[in-house]
């Protein structure tokens, strides 16, 4: 018969599982969350054709901030200037409670910024469940919302519209949901609402002699601004663990979206930086365990219950994080590479005679490079959900294009978040083992690189991740290659324009390459005044927000 106290022993260990359970699960959710958010056009898509989400893809590209070599020495150099000065600190003062004060109201401040974005995306996917645009009615078949006529109207598997099909009831709710709107007026209010929430705004910030600058946000971003200041209010009063813990949330998402390793050479080299770190920094000076349990700031998850608590530095969420995300990306950019086509075009190849030094044109025949137009893959888990069949579980073979974009193969990601979750699993047993906190980044860190090298060898694409780059040299347009017999690649041999190839001019590095036109190459010279015009009054500052017509499509 087991003693009272085998049985306080078994319910405090299950206590400690579910807690740490609850710990691992908020880390791996906010990586997948954050790693989805990260996604944008790889180097092998093209550019859409649409206006707006080529211009939308432009802004995710100039968000980005890709990390170089020098960040590999810089992360852990730096990482222990900040850990040895706020011990340091710790113990001049004598008193925690006073710089925990002064970095709640610096971090309370610093993390609006971040809180909005997560608050704002997470109202997009919330509007993109409850108004999707596709969706199919209790006849299974397939339904299109058309913002514009405030109609719902059958459309094919791909989304595409019969000539002549007549409108349904204007209802754009789906589903069950179309319950909390039965009559045309409520209908009418939920097409006003559905307008609001897909709809950009333009803010506009003018100062003569500053610049001029825009930005295109949605209602969800207006909404998310106050409740963000909100938050940021409530725990800089309150240090509620739980308003911590979403301090956390909002900036391990938008370091997803900022931060990038570049490339699997400095994603390597960062992450390994990192992971000697943490040992020397656990395991062989106090720092990390002082500060990180004496500080009541947003720099870690807790998860507290009456008798125990369990911590996870933000770092151990971000850095395996960040290349988690880059994994996806690059599973993105494998996908797309895949679909690349090689068309065969006579073209005038300017090249340089070897015997004579001077440029030859000749008539050859190569192959030129297409690369299928990107379609945006975020977003689309309202539509995904609602077009499903057999009540929403089983997936039609046809869908629209929108919706299957967002279906590719997800090899490396997963095959990293599993080792990402080993990882946490070793770090918890041997926490178990030891009974004394333990670096994360000790397990975490052979795990994903381990799990994403592996499965490359095992597939024999190492040397395809490892060409894999953000820095822009892979974002070409219209390069003329050779291939083998094969039809493999073999070489690009240059850039194709006006039907001449001349390569003797340096590669084209792509959109995001670096160029020496300023701004006002850019934009052209300025034309002075006529004498005799008459001159219009201008704008000296402006601040505005623009709404579009209510006739666009949203």
């Amino acid at each position: 018969m087991a003693q009272p106290e085998t049985w306080l022993a078994t319910l405090q260990d299950m206590d400690f599982l579910l807690l740490e359970a609850k710990l691992v699960l908020s880390a791996a959710g906010i990586i997948y969350i954050g790693a989805h958010a990260a996604l944008r056009r790889p180097p092998s898509a093209a550019p859409p054709r649409d206006k707006k989400a080529r211009r939308k893809t432009e802004e995710e590209d100039n968000l980005a901030q890709g990390l170089e070599m020098s960040d590999a020495i810089l992360f852990p150099v730096m990482a222990g200037f900040v850990l040895v000065g706020l011990y340091y600190l710790i113990q001049w003062l004598n008193d925690p409670a006073i710089i925990s004060t002064i970095l709640r109201w610096y971090m309370s401040i610093v993390s609006v910024a971040s809180l909005v974005t997560l608050y704002a995306h997470g109202v997009d996917l919330v509007a993109a469940f409850v108004f999707p645009k596709y969706w199919r009615g209790l006849d299974g078949r397939l339904r299109v919302a058309d913002q514009r006529a405030m109609a719902v109207v059958r459309c094919d598997n791909v989304g595409n519209v019969s000539a002549g099909e007549p409108p349904l009831a204007g209802n754009p709710l789906p589903g069950i949901l179309g319950w909390l709107a039965p009559t045309a007026k409520l209908q009418h209010v939920a097409w006003n609402m559905r307008g609001t929430f897909k709809r950009e705004w333009l803010l506009r910030f003018f100062l003569q002699g500053v610049g001029d600058e825009k930005a295109h946000i949605k209602f969800a971003t207006m909404a998310a601004l106050p409740l963000a200041a909100a938050t940021a209010i409530l725990y800089f009063n309150t240090t509620s663990p739980f308003l911590s813990n979403i301090l956390g949330y909002g900036m391990c998402y938008c370091s997803f979206l900022v931060l990038s390793p570049t490339d699997l050479l400095i994603g390597s080299l960062v992450l390994s930086g990192l992971f000697f770190y943490d040992i020397l920094m656990v395991f062989y000076t106090p720092y990390m365990v002082t500060v990180a349990t004496t500080l009541e700031v947003p720099i870690k998850l807790q998860f507290k219950t009456a008798q125990r608590q369990s911590i996870l530095g933000l770092g151990d969420i971000v850095i395996p994080g960040m290349f988690i995300a880059w994994t996806l990306r690059a599973d993105l950019w494998l996908h797309y590479k895949r679909l690349v086509k090689y068309e065969p075009t006579a073209l005038q190849i300017v090249e340089k005679d070897a015997a004579s030094g001077e440029l030859v044109t000749r008539i050859k025949t190569k192959h030129c490079e297409i690369k299928p137009p990107y379609m945006e893959v975020k977003g689309n888990w309202g539509d995904w959900f609602w077009t499903r069949q057999f009540m929403y579980l089983c997936a039609p073979k046809e869908v629209p294009l929108s919706v299957a974009a967002s279906n590719f193969n997800k090899t490396y990601f997963y095959a990293s978040m599993v080792g990402y979750l080993l990882g946490m699993l070793a770090t918890l047993a041997m926490l178990l083992v030891f009974k004394r906190g333990q670096p994360a980044l000790l397990y975490l860190v052979p795990s994903v690189l381990g799990a994403t090298y592996i499965t490359a060898i095992f597939r024999g694409e190492l040397k395809s991740l490892w060409k894999y780059t953000e820095d822009g040299s892979l974002d070409t347009m219209d390069v003329v290659v050779d291939l083998d017999s094969d039809g493999n690649l073999v070489k690009a041999i240059g850039k194709l324009e006006n039907g001449v190839v001349d390569t003797t001019k340096k590669k084209d590095q792509g959109p995001n390459s670096k160029g020496t036109n300023s701004k006002a190459q850019e934009k052209g010279d300025e034309k002075p005044i006529s004498e005799g015009k008459k001159v219009k009054n201008h704008h000296i500052f402006l601040f505005s927000l623009e709404a579009p017509p209510d006739d666009v499509e949203a």
